[in-house]
This record gives structure tokens, C-alpha cells and sequence, in this order.
């Protein structure tokens, strides 16, 4: 897996790193974030998130249009410290007044545009490493290494943004809980006129935080220090984009031969007297057509599988119990998600070391983690309290920890000739994402609309949190069928001269998926049962599917 990759790629690869570690710890927030500063609804909250993401992954179009005209390496660069500049305003604690919102909103703003600056070009660099013939066979595996250090950044974020919420809160005497925020501005909003049981509730918790006068002094001060915790967790984004440009500066000579466009490798091929083949029109037109239907098809699993940060966030926590026990507590650890992919790597050592020596290292990192496993299982506490937050850390360790696993599969079936074509892999995500749904939809039999839940102030049942982590699983295989395999088919399909663009294009239709999560939004506060809400994207996973297996021949012909 690792064995003959260019330094390259793990410069690139880190370098991205630090900027999605603090991309998704601003993300683990965002929608809690917005519902506690500025008490939006669902509705609006999910609109909101379905448009900033839209953004962040449409303006790569326009980011690699820029790259393709004047270099991809002073894009990524520009877009560094773009985004800068937008976290560092998130971070800034405002009123929630005209003024506070008109800030976030520029804020979002710039830190859509540097992202399309830097995140598709990129990955551009990483394809254009492979270009090189002693490395175009390491392609897919490449990419699915470069996936992996994504998820190794985002697989950190939430736990510290839970840990940015629990210290800030606790200097004024506070601890998180979902529940408080939309009960304080309802109070806020309807005072004395709230009705009975959510008044009896907000009583409650703020009674078990040691207030027993004013309760809008209480929902004031609530709001007001979970809101500057919140800023000081998008302030994090900011350091580690600190550490991501100077790990791409010190190491740019690893990849400096790859930051070249196609106008340039023309110049330099007729300096030298060689000749470039190039591609038809007809050609051309082919493998444009190619990408932008497999483009279509990406929408809906992005609309599904984004859903992490809205639906899936409200689903932990409007119904899922706050309480983890037994083995279960141990997943909501950071420390302990990292020994278990200790050990999952060490096992891959153990089976791919060619020497002994490497066996035996192998097997004792391996019996070193369980160990220390079971340790930490006999002293860490039960139960274990955790946030809405929390569950988005198992995704990325998922991505991690089967990545090598993935990797090792196709790796066996194209040797015997039977790997999957990259459309056919997107394909199969699209069904296994199906499945995803069908677990939460199963679990949510049964349990108040979110409507309800919204008139009675809280829900009456609160279901097992492997529910999310079981959806969370299955949509992770999905996740690396599609994405990893589909970024390195647009770094081999696209037309050199439109490497950018095409780059572009994947994000932008993403973009579009990313948007049509609000749409799901609008269904969560609809009145509709909730095991409907999850139905829909199980339909609209299945028919895409059936989509792109329809045109499946299409696809492959035209990339051959």
C-alpha cells in the first residue's frame, strides 16, 4: 500500500491534513452553533449548512478554471490564506444581532472561496505525481492513502471540539447539554407564555447548574458562554492551517515537478523538441461526457451521506440517549479509537512484512494495544457522557481503519484481472448507502416525529447510540467505493487540458449534493414520521444506482 509512492504524496497528503482537521472541528459545531447564537430553526439551520457546504465544494470549478490559467501551487497558497481570514472572523465573539450575523456570514463566505482555491488543486498535485509512468499503476491506491490522511484529520475534530465546549463551559460552572439552547430562546421568545412541560424542563436543568433565580438570566448566560466556547473551537481551524502551510513549504520540493499545467508541459515538450500526442475532439467530448454523468450520479450520495452534520447530528441529539455504557463508552474516546487502529495495523503488518523481524514487531504493537485496551476499559468510567458532536468522529476512523483493508482487496482482485472499474464501484456505494439508511430507518420505528419532539420540548423514548455508529459504518464503506476511487477516475479520465476544471466539476457536484441536504432539512420539520425521512434517501440511493449500472457500458468504453 505504501511500499514505492513518491515523497510527494505524503507531503500533499499531510499538508491536507491540518486543513481538514480544522475544517471538520469547525463542522462538528456548525449547526449546534447556529441554533445556539442565533436560535434558527431546523429548517433554517439546515439551509444554511446545505448552502455553506454547497459553497465550499461548487467554488473549486472556478478555483481549478484559476489553476489551469495560472498555476496550481499558487492557488493552493492563495486559498491557505483566504481561509485564514474566515476562521479567524468565525472565531470572533459577536452579538447575535444584524451586525454578529452579517460577520458569520462573511466569514462562511471567505472560507468558501479559499477552499476552492486550495482543495481540488490539491489533489490535482497528487494526481499529477502519477502521470509519471513508473507511478501510474499506484494511482488508486495513491488516492486512497491521501482519502485516509483526510479522515486521520477529521477523525480528531470532534473530540476537539468537544473538548474546546466541555473546558470553556466549565470555567463559568456549565456543562454541555442539547437541550438547553432551544428551550432558553423559546423562553427567551415566549416567556411566562412557554407552555408547561418544556417550562418545567428548562427549570430543571438549570436548577442541576446551580440556578434557581431568573430563568432568562439563565437562558442568557447559557447562550451567550456555549456561543464563545463554539467561537473558540472555529478559532482552531486557524492553527492548523498555521501547520498545514508549513508542512506544504518546507516540503514543496517533493512535488514542485508536479505543479505544472498542461499549457506548460506543451512549452517545455516543444523546447525540446518532443511531440505530445493529444486527444481528439471526439475524444475529448467522450470522457467529458463520461465524467459529468458519473457527476450526476455523486449528487445523491453527497445529499445522503452529509447528512452527518444536520439530520444525522439532530437524530443523536434529539433521540439518542446522552449515557454510553459497557463497551460502547469506549468508541466516544479518542485514545481508544487510535490503540484499536494500532492494532488494525499492526495486524496488516503482521500479513504484509516480508521479513520476520517486521512479523514479530508486528505482533507485539499488536498485543501492546489490546493491552493497553483492557486497561482502559477496567478504569475508564461507566456511563460516559457525551455530545451530539462525538458521533462524528467515527466516520473518519472508519475511513482509517478500513482503508488498508479496502486497499489490500482490489489490490488481490486486480492481480487475478477482477477488479471493479471505478463507475462500477460507485455503483455498488450507492447501494451499500442504501443500506446505511435502512439501519436508522429500522431504529427510528416507533419514536416521536421530529414535530413532536418539538412541541413537547423533548423526546419521550431515547434509543442505543450503535444505531449511529452501525449507519455510520455501513456509509463508510460506501464512502470508500466512492470517493477515493471517483477522484482518482477524474485525475485519469479528465483531458490535460481541463485537469482543473474537471476537478472542479466533481466538487461542484458535490456542491450540489451538499445543498440538497437542506432539503432533507425541510422534510425533518415537516410533521412526517422519522423513519419516512430516512426512507427518502433510501430510495433516492437505490434509484441512483440503477442509474449508473443502466449506463454502466457507456461509462467504461469511454474511458478505456
Amino acid at each position: 500500500m505504501f511500499k514505492g509512492q513518491p515523497k510527494g504524496l505524503y507531503a500533499l497528503s499531510l499538508a491536507n491534513t491540518g486543513e481538514r482537521f480544522g475544517y471538520y472541528t469547525m463542522l462538528a459545531i456548525f449547526t449546534l452553533f447556529l441554533q445556539a447564537k442565533f436560535g434558527y430553526t431546523e429548517a433554517v439551520t439546515t439551509q444554511i449548512y446545505g448552502i455553506f457546504l454547497a459553497a465550499v465544494y461548487f467554488m473549486p470549478f472556478f478555483g481549478g478554471i484559476l489553476a489551469d490559467k495560472f498555476g496550481f501551487g499558487k492557488m493552493v497558497t492563495l486559498g491557505i490564506f483566504i481561509m485564514f481570514a474566515g476562521y479567524a472572523l468565525l472565531a470572533i465573539p459577536t452579538s447575535a444581532g444584524f451586525a454578529g450575523q452579517a460577520l458569520m456570514f462573511g466569514a462562511l463566505a471567505l472560507i468558501a472561496c479559499g477552499t476552492g482555491l486550495f482543495k481540488g488543486n490539491l489533489q490535482v498535485l497528487v494526481g499529477n505525481l502519477y502521470d509519471d509512468p513508473a507511478y501510474q499503476a499506484k494511482r488508486d491506491n495513491a488516492f486512497s492513502i491521501f482519502y485516509m490522511a483526510i479522515n486521520i484529520g477529521a477523525m480528531f475534530a470532534p473530540g476537539m471540539a468537544k473538548w474546546i465546549t466541555n473546558h470553556f463551559l466549565a470555567q463559568d460552572g456549565l456543562v454541555y447539554n442539547g437541550q438547553i439552547p432551544a428551550l432558553a430562546h423559546q423562553y427567551l421568545e415566549q416567556g411566562a407564555g412557554m407552555p408547561a412541560e418544556p417550562l418545567a424542563k428548562l427549570q430543571e436543568l438549570a436548577a442541576s447548574m446551580g440556578s434557581t433565580g431568573d430563568l432568562a438570566a439563565f437562558s442568557e448566560h447559557y447562550i451567550e458562554k456555549l456561543s464563545t466556547a463554539y467561537n473558540m473551537g472555529f478559532g482552531v481551524a486557524c492553527v492548523s492551517l498555521v501547520v498545514s502551510y508549513l508542512i506544504y513549504v518546507g516540503f514543496r520540493k517533493t512535488f514542485k515537478h508536479a505543479d505544472v499545467t498542461a499549457k506548460q508541459q506543451a512549452a517545455a515538450a516543444e523546447a525540446a523538441g518532443v511531440h505530445q500526442a493529444e486527444l481528439t475532439p471526439a475524444q475529448t467530448k467522450s470522457r467529458i461526457t463520461a465524467l459529468l454523468l458519473v457527476f450526476a450520479v455523486v449528487i445523491f450520495f453527497w445529499m445522503a451521506f452529509h447528512q452527518n452534520g444536520s439530520t444525522m447530528t439532530f437524530f443523536a441529539r434529539d433521540y439518542t440517549t446522552s449515557e454510553a455504557t459497557g463497551v460502547t463508552r469506549m468508541g466516544f474516546d479518542i485514545f481508544n479509537l487510535v490503540l484499536v487502529l494500532v492494532g488494525v495495523y499492526a495486524v496488516v503488518g503482521l500479513f504484509q512484512s516480508e521479513k520476520g523481524r517486521g512479523k514479530i514487531i508486528s505482533a507485539v504493537v499488536f498485543a501492546a494495544a489490546l493491552g493497553a485496551l483492557y486497561y482502559r476499559y477496567t478504569i475508564t468510567p461507566d456511563p460516559v457522557h457525551i455530545l451530539p458532536s462525538d458521533f462524528q468522529q467515527f466516520n473518519p476512523f472508519y475511513v482509517v481503519g478500513l482503508t488498508p483493508i479496502s486497499v489490500a482487496i482490489f489490490t488481490a482482485l486486480a492481480r487475478r484481472g477482477k477488479e471493479p472499474s471505478a463507475p462500477r464501484k460507485i455503483g455498488m456505494g450507492m447501494v451499500i448507502a442504501a443500506f446505511g439508511f435502512l439501519i436508522l430507518t429500522v431504529g427510528s420505528f416507533g419514536l416521536m416525529s421530529p414535530a413532536e419532539v418539538k412541541a413537547a420540548g423533548v423526546s419521550d423514548t431515547f434509543v442505543s447510540q450503535n444505531w449511529l455508529i452501525s449507519t455510520y459504518l455501513v456509509l463508510t464503506f460506501a464512502e470508500l467505493l466512492l470517493s477515493p476511487m471517483g477522484i482518482s477516475f477524474v485525475s485519469k479520465v479528465a483531458p490535460p487540458k481541463y485537469k482543473g476544471m474537471m476537478m472542479g466539476c466533481w466538487f461542484a457536484a458535490t456542491a450540489v449534493g451538499n445543498y440538497a441536504t437542506s432539503l432533507i432539512g425541510y422534510l425533518w420539520g415537516s410533521g412526517m414520521a422519522l423513519w419516512m425521512v430516512w426512507s427518502v434517501l433510501i430510495v433516492l440511493c437505490l434509484l441512483s444506482a440503477v442509474f449508473i449500472f443502466s449506463i454502466m457500458k457507456k461509462l467504461e468504453s469511454a474511458t478505456n
